[in-house]
């Protein structure tokens, strides 16, 4: 039974998704390791990608790029809003709002730049276009 990364295969791992400058976006270091099956969708497909060929028992980091994570940012998701759809809020560049999408479900923008009439938000993911490191350490890998 081959203990590389690959389809078919169930892992189990402790990670940190980090910007290029080292700050950590999301880890799993100091908590409970986290278990995914190739193919299943629980981890972004350019992120799995990455770790095929690893095995069992290694630390790595890898560094992945911006079209194999959250994509390149989009113009098209950057929209301008009326002013009088903030009514009452306290606006700052960087807040995270959130907002309904066609099926009544969350849909977090941020506000890029706002004056008096107009408010620019940015529906593209934060990390769109962003080159991400990966640090993994492989604690298992079984037959799935």
């Amino acid at each position: 039974m081959s203990k590389l990364i690959g389809p078919g295969k169930t892992v189990t791992l402790h990670f940190a998704i980090k910007l290029e400058d080292g700050q950590i976006v999301d880890s799993n270091f100091d908590k409970d390791p986290a278990t995914f099956t190739v193919g299943d969708g629980n981890l972004l497909e350019g992120f799995e990608q990455a770790l095929f060929g690893l095995e069992q028992g290694m630390k790595q980091t890898l560094r992945v790029l911006p079209e194999n994570a959250f994509g390149m940012p989009n113009p098209s998701n950057i929209q301008n809003l009326p002013i009088s759809n903030f009514d009452g809020m306290e606006l700052e560049q960087g807040l995270v709002v959130s907002f309904s999408d066609p099926g009544n479900g969350e849909l977090p923008g941020v506000i890029a730049e706002f004056d008096d009439k107009m408010v620019s938000v940015d529906f593209n993911h934060p990390l769109a276009g962003k080159k991400l490191d990966f640090e993994v350490e492989i604690l298992e890998v079984t037959d799935a």
